[in-house]
Parts: C-alpha cells; sequence; structure tokens
C-alpha cells in the first residue's frame, strides 16, 4: 500500500520508519528543510515514562490561577479572544477530577513503557547513536507539599509497572552528587531508573538516514496546503515546494502528524481535534565544570523544568505558556530557566553562550495523544503528544503502522 505521512518530526519519521517495516510505499512531506525542525528541534531530552502526571490532575486549578499573569510562570494561560483556547481550556478543567487522573495516568504509562522498549529495540538494530545516558531519571522536590503530591501519582505508576521509588534527600544525593549544593532545601525525590534521555533531534535525524537507506522517501521544504476530501475519503494531498510550484499527492492512506498544526488541517475536513499549542522554552548550554554538572536527568517538578546531559552540553527545558500559534521567545521566560540552574547548579554550565529555543508542543486536554483512524476510513491520526512526543514516538509510531496496515496493535491503549 502507498502511504503518505504528513510531518516529518519524531512522530512522523518513527511512523514512516515502522510502515515500511511492513512493507508500505512511504512518502513523507515536511515544510522543512531538515527532519525534527521544529517541536522536537531541542526538547527537554528524556524518555520519561516516569513523567506521567497530566498537566490536568485536581491541584492544576487552583495552581493555574495563581499564575495567571505571572510571566515566568510554569504554566501561564495567556488569555487572548480565541474561541479554540478557551474550549480546550473548559476540556482540561473536565480533566482534572481524581477519576480522570488515574485513567489518564494509565494510558500515558501503557504507552511510554511500550514505546521505551521499541527505543530500545530499534536502537539495538539499527545502530543508532545520539548522546543516549541509560541512567534513570530522578525528580527532585524542594517543596514538601509537592513531594507529598507525588507519593499517589508513583503508587499507580509502579502498580502499572513503572518503577518510580520514593527515595529520600540524601539517597537523590548520592545518585546525583551534583544536588548536594541544595541539599538542605530537598524535601525528597523520586528515581525511575529504566527512564533514559538522549538528543530527540539527532535520533530523528538519524533515523531518517535509515529509512531513506529502506526506500522512504522525503519531500522537505514542501508546504502542505490542504488535505483534499472525495466521497468521505482523502483523494489527495496539494502542497508546493520550495520554488512554489504546485503539486497533488496521491495515496491510499495519509497518517497526520504534523503536530499542533493538526487541527488546522483536520477542521476543514469536519475533524475537530482537541489540540492546542503548548509553547515551551528550552536553553543549551556548554559544560563549564564537570564536576558541578548534573550526570542523571533530572526532573524539577515544582518549576516543571527537565535538566539533560547530552555529551558536553546542558539541555535544560519546560515551562509551558499556552498563547495561540505565537512563537516569539520570552526573555523573562528564558531568564527564569537560567536562573533557576544557578541556583540548583551554579558555575556548571556556561550561561554566557546559553542558546534560547521555543517550540509548539501539540496538547490535549488529558495530555492522552490521539492515535488511530479518523471518521475518514484513509486518514490516520499520530499527533498530541504534548510534552511526551519524545518519550512516545516509537511506540506510537509503531502502533500507528499496525493499524494502518490492519493489525492489531500490541499494546493495551485507548487508541482514537
Amino acid at each position: 500500500m502507498k502511504v503518505i505521512v504528513l510531518g516529518a518530526g519524531l512522530l512522523g519519521v518513527t511512523s514512516a520508519y515502522y510502515l515500511r517495516q511492513l512493507g508500505h510505499h512511504v512518502t513523507v512531506v515536511d515544510r522543512q528543510a531538515s527532519p525534527a525542525a521544529e517541536t522536537s528541534f531541542a526538547n527537554g531530552g528524556q524518555i520519561s515514562v516516569s513523567h506521567a502526571e497530566p498537566w490536568a490532575n485536581p491541584s492544576a486549578p487552583l495552581k493555574v490561577l495563581k499564575w495567571l499573569g505571572q510571566e515566568d510562570a510554569p504554566l501561564l494561560f495567556r488569555l487572548r479572544s480565541d474561541m479554540r483556547q478557551w474550549l480546550w481550556g473548559l476540556a482540561f478543567l473536565r480533566e482534572c477530577t481524581p477519576a480522570r487522573t488515574r485513567h489518564n495516568i494509565e494510558q500515558i504509562v501503557r504507552l511510554g513503557t511500550y514505546s521505551r522498549q521499541m527505543l530500545r529495540s530499534l536502537r539495538s538494530e539499527r545502530g543508532i547513536e545520539y548522546d543516549q545516558r541509560t541512567q534513570g531519571i530522578l525528580h527532585f522536590y524542594t517543596s514538601q507539599r509537592e513531594f507529598d503530591g507525588a507519593e499517589a501519582p508513583a503508587a499507580q505508576m509502579r502498580e502499572l509497572g513503572c518503577d518510580r521509588r520514593v527515595i529520600s534527600a540524601d539517597e537523590a544525593v548520592r545518585l546525583e552528587p551534583a544536588l548536594a549544593h541544595i541539599r538542605p532545601q530537598l524535601a525528597g525525590a523520586t528515581y525511575t531508573a529504566e527512564d533514559e534521555s538522549g538528543d530527540a533531534n539527532c535520533f530523528a535525524r538519524e533515523l531518517v538516514a535509515r529509512c531513506r537507506e529502506d526506500g522512504v522517501q522525503f519531500l522537505m521544504s514542501h508546504t502542505v496546503t490542504a488535505l483534499r476530501e472525495a466521497g468521505g475519503a482523502i483523494d489527495h494531498v496539494e502542497a508546493t515546494d520550495d520554488e512554489g510550484r504546485f503539486q497533488r499527492l496521491r495515496a491510499d492512506a495519509y497518517v497526520l502528524a504534523m503536530g499542533s498544526l493538526s487541527p488546522l488541517y483536520a477542521a476543514p475536513l469536519g475533524l475537530r481535534l482537541p489540540i492546542y499549542p503548548a509553547k515551551g522554552y528550552s536553553v543549551t548550554m556548554p559544560v563549564k565544570d564537570a564536576a558541578k554538572a548534573h550526570q542523571v536527568s533530572l526532573t524539577d517538578d515544582e518549576f516543571k523544568l527537565v535538566f539533560s546531559r547530552l555529551g558536553d552540553r546542558l539541555r535544560i527545558a519546560g515551562t509551558a505558556e499556552l498563547n495561540g500559534y505565537d512563537r516569539d521567545l520570552n526573555r523573562v521566560r528564558c531568564e527564569a530557566i537560567v536562573r533557576r540552574v544557578e541556583q540548583l547548579f551554579p558555575g556548571a554550565g556556561d550561561a554566557s553562550q546559553a542558546q534560547f529555543w521555543t517550540g509548539l508542543r501539540p496538547a490535549t486536554p488529558s495530555n492522552v495523544p490521539l492515535i488511530g483512524r479518523s471518521k475518514l476510513p484513509n486518514l490516520f491520526l499520530n499527533t498530541g503528544h504534548g510534552t511526551l512526543g519524545w518519550t512516545h514516538s516509537c511506540g506510537s509510531g509503531k502502533s500507528i503502522a499496525r493499524i494502518v496496515s490492519g493489525l492489531k496493535p500490541e499494546v493495551d491503549f485507548a487508541f482514537t
């Protein structure tokens, strides 16, 4: 079967890889000149099954209210006259009940665990290197309330097979000596030894090289302008190349993996995807003093930041700003991240050479992605992964490839 994958980010590239493994003729279309150049370009770098508690949880509504108008807030709703934002916000509030939170954690953990297994298999089979580290992920807490609140979600994750252990502050420092500087402020931590980290953009580029070896075609610098329907199915995709030449692209099946742009392309087809862009930030800086820099990937849950070591670079990413499709760098938010890094690990990174980046994460109100067949029989969805696109990419890619092929996915997940 001929399949067109729309989007060459992590989800599009992994979808293309597994579709080709199942024997399909695959073409990937993307507006950028290189793969993973948008949401996946400079993300936090974590393969974090343990990061499964969704933004929408019982404690979120009061926090969001407290953070309104606070420029450096971890989660900032920048209210605008945008009906899609308001509808998304109402759906977000509905997901904040204890029952919905437990359900969503279950979906996120199941997909994450499976996806991590698929990543390891793919890495081994195809010899892909991407500054990966397999030393686990440590969530640390400088707030006793936040630490106490982490115990119940961690217990649920353990029940689901994600061994997120609650540990003392002293044990956290033994696992990551760079935390010694803030030992007096540490309330405690959780640790998941099976979690990993690595450069998502590097992985995507390496996987594209393997895809090309296998015969996948990539149409880069091609901007999709519309998906055209006829007879209740997708008839063709309209696109223009980098010289403005118009093209009609036809296939037997289409996979929509265009991140936060997905709902804009789906809406003319009568599909209302509950996805809204959540702008995230990252800072990348060279290691200045290796003795002070962290080795284990870290999560600062109170400030919604993740820390990864990518070779001789430090990558710090996080926060979320719901402000439509605006991608302007907010210096206040960038400087807040640098300030937090200096508080935690003074002198570890060279802040004078910090590189700032922002990208739009495709967030659903529940944090559960949309994977499966749409109401149009030949249009499939692999989108809406929010902050967990890297964590869920291989499992999502393999699952959508099996669904397109008429096969049952290998993971127990609430597919669309």
